[in-house]
Order: structure tokens, then sequence, then C-alpha cells
């Protein structure tokens, strides 16, 4: 097997500015690796960033600033990130929103869709290149246990609108989706694979009611303790050579049987390509 250690790696993580993500870039800082916050607001990045070289004595950490809701962010994150990087190491797509309203992005797209699947779709195809380099390198996906099927019908969930609802088969897409980049990757010396963090208390509450929002506060675990699980898939020597499968916690398990239909995978990744006006690698 071979050796595998996170210090001096470059480790990309979205939606670092609070949360999982947040605690996430704390620990692999601490760790000693290279951490590339990505964030949406530049004040909000910027104190983040501080608290990770803070908490972890590491200054090797720095922010870029993109919109994942807007695709041509999406795009200009990509290049700077190959501009600066020769190589990625770790890339963890945790950015994620969840709303009791649907709205549209500016390209037209159920915005819970758009951030929560197209995002980490678009931006990993435009990275797998830089990631390639690394020839030993983790793909990171965080996911929901509460995901569900998607409607090919009703991708924009426009039919009797409901935000959970939502959100479950905007996961749903994004362990369909690691499943077959581990297929497509196979060989290349990355792994990818998706994970469930537990129920934990983070900002994705917060346009939910009050009652939820108290339940989440008083019942779920704090970002620290999700922060575990990515931690772990970016940095332990034994998942080297594990690629395509879904951890709930620190363990394996098996997702809903649907995410395993290779041919609903295929139907995915062809609607994701047209979504995202992008010919990803076949």
């Amino acid at each position: 097997m071979a050796r595998w250690t996170v210090a001096g790696k470059v480790c990309l993580i979205t939606g670092a500015s609070s949360g999982i993500g947040l605690e996430t870039a704390s620990g692999l800082a601490n760790l000693g690796a290279k951490v590339v916050m990505v964030c949406r607001n530049q004040g909000a990045g910027e104190a983040a960033r501080d608290t990770v070289i803070l908490k972890s004595g590491n200054s090797e950490v720095d922010l870029l600033i993109a919109d994942l809701a807007r695709q041509a962010d999406i795009h200009k994150l990509a290049t700077t990130i190959r501009q600066i990087y020769p190589q990625l190491d770790v890339l963890i797509n945790n950015a994620a929103v969840a709303s009791p309203r649907r709205t549209l992005t500016a390209d037209g797209i159920e915005t819970t869709f758009a951030v929560n699947y197209l995002a980490p779709f678009l931006l990993t195809n435009l990275l797998v290149a830089s990631v390639i380099q690394s020839r030993s390198a983790r793909i990171i996906n965080v996911v929901s246990d509460q995901h569900q099927p998607v409607d090919f019908n009703d991708l924009g969930n426009e039919k009797k609108w409901n935000g959970m609802r939502a959100y479950a088969r905007s996961k749903f897409a994004l362990i369909v989706f690691s499943y077959e980049l581990a297929q497509r990757l196979a060989g290349s010396g990355i792994s990818v694979n998706c994970l469930h963090p537990g129920l934990v208390a983070t900002g994705l509450s917060r346009d939910f009611p009050l009652p939820f929002r108290l339940m989440t506060r008083f019942f779920f675990s704090r970002p620290v303790e999700g922060a575990r699980v990515p931690i772990y898939l970016a940095t332990s020597p034994e998942l080297t050579e594990v690629s395509g499968k879904y951890f709930k916690g620190c363990h394996q398990a098996r997702s809903h049987p649907a995410t395993y239909n290779r041919e609903l995978a295929a139907r995915l990744w062809e609607v994701s390509q047209h979504l995202t006006r992008h010919s990803s690698q076949k």
C-alpha cells in the first residue's frame, strides 16, 4: 500500500467559511496541509482564514472567493486554481445550501440543485487534470443519508416545492456522481468517495422555521464533530486505494439502492453536461 500523509499536500475545501467546512480546514491545517479555502463572501472568508491560521499555527492557508451558484464564477475559480497550484492532492466538495423557498440562480437553475450538485460536478471536472498530476489524490464529496432519488421530469423541483426534498435529491445526485466518477477515474491514482457527516448543526437551517432551527441547535452534533469524517477520508493511509464508496461516520455503508444504477448514472451525467455546458471526460 502506498504511503500517505497530508502534510505539505494541497487540500481545497469549498464552503469553508463556517460549519463543517471551516472545521475541516482547521483540522487539515493542524496536520500540516496547505489549505485552500473557497468561500462566497470576502469578509467572512478572511475571518475564517484568520481563525484557521490562529487555531492551527499553520500560515499555509489560502483564500479564494467564488459564488458556486454562478457557473461563470466556477470557471473563473477553476482557472485561478490551475494557475496557482500545479497540482491538487485533496478536493473536498463541501459547500451546500438548503432553503424553504424555491429560487433560481443567474443561470436559471434551481438553486439547491445548482449549488449542491451541479457546482461539484462542474468544478471537479474542470480540476480533474490538476488532481491527476498528484498521481495519488482524493476527491471527497459531502452528502447526506437523507438522500432520495432525483426525478428527471422535475430536476428543477417545480412540482409542489419542498426544500428538504430538493436538498435530499441534490445529495442523491452527488452520491451517484461520486460512484460514476470513481468508475471513470479507475486506474488513475485518484480515489473518489462520499460521506454523510452525521446530523450536524450548521448554517444550513438558518432560513427554516424556528422550531427546526432549535432542534438542530439542541439535538444535532457540533461542526467540529462532523468534520471528523471528511478529515478521516482525506488523511487515512488505509483509504489510499479505496474508491467509489459511501461512508457514514468513519465506516463504509450502503446508500439508496438506486444510487448504484449505472443507467441512471449515465443519464444524470449527460443531463449534467447539458446543464453546465461542459463536455467532461467520457
